[in-house]
């Protein structure tokens, strides 16, 4: 047999193998995800979604800030009480992805889709999924900065009963940033360093409830912070999943640290009361 003959019977037995170790997982070894998971809503708490889904957004939340980090997120209200963005600038006007842990509010529902090596989480919009690796692997020596940060996680049977009840997962950073909890710009550390550990499983009364329980280890709160995220599976086993894009149809534009809308004719805006136009100097001035 030639040498290139060879090589190609091994790539050959090499992907059998590899197809074959995929499918010999009992896929009803795994908890049944299928399906779309909306946030739980707890109803007469106002605004938008909270990472405590028991409480209201922003001062609501009653996070456990130091007080650096309080004042950063009093600022921010203050500064989206006069039409600004404060602290949540990058998210809403520049479509920046959320990131770790505010892309786990399901702003939109959100899809599990199980592999025996990795569990990913697909989350419409900028934040596109989360790779949750369960190979038992070990941490690399570096982390490659990114919004949903390294995960590593691991299937649990807590019963007993030969099907995985519990998936734990670890995520650490470093994370691209600045990243908040909600969006008054609830901040998390600026130097990005977060860890969050989670235990993802379904409720043993109410199978169509999800719990994601997440404890935050940030350098921006005086203790860990956790809170258990609650998820309802969609009534429809074929859930029409819709396509979102904040390019589409935001008419923010952040300049700077600066933030304007673009009006109804085009021009740009201004969005708080005697804000100042943006720096042109580097355009040339034209008389018309």
């Amino acid at each position: 047999m030639s040498d290139r003959s060879l090589y190609g019977f091994l790539v050959l037995a090499s992907v059998l193998m590899t197809t074959i170790g995929a499918q010999s997982a009992d896929p009803a070894t795994y908890p049944d995800l299928r399906g779309g998971w909306s946030r739980f809503v707890v109803r007469g708490l106002g605004g938008q979604p909270s990472f405590d889904q028991t409480k209201p957004w922003g001062l609501g939340q009653q996070a456990p800030l130091t007080p650096e980090y309080q004042k950063i997120l009093d600022d921010s209200i203050a500064d989206q009480a006069k039409g600004g963005q404060g602290n949540f600038i990058d998210h809403s006007a520049r479509c920046l992805p959320a990131g770790m842990p505010l892309s786990m509010v399901a702003f939109l529902p959100l899809e599990f889709a199980i592999t025996p090596d990795t569990t990913y989480v697909l989350i419409t919009g900028a934040d596109h999924l989360r790779r949750i690796f369960t190979d038992a692997r070990n941490w690399p020596e570096e982390i490659e900065p990114s919004y949903q940060g390294y995960s590593i996680g691991k299937w649990i049977d807590e019963d007993g009963d030969g099907v995985y009840d519990v998936l734990e997962v670890e995520t650490r950073g470093p994370f691209k940033g600045p990243r908040a909890f909600d969006a008054t710009g609830l901040p998390l550390h600026f130097d990005n360093q977060s860890v969050f550990k989670e235990r993802i499983y379904r409720d043993k009364t109410d199978p169509k409830i999800l719990h994601d329980e997440i404890t935050v280890f940030d350098h921006a709160l005086t203790r860990p912070w956790v809170v258990d995220k609650k998820y309802v599976r969609t009534a429809n086993p074929r859930p029409r999943w819709t396509e979102n894009n904040c390019m589409e149809s935001n008419n923010l534009v952040a300049v700077g640290k600066e933030m304007y809308a673009i009006s109804a004719d085009g021009y740009l805006m201004p969005v708080k009361k005697d804000q100042p136009p943006p720096d042109i100097r580097y355009f040339k001035k034209y008389d018309r």
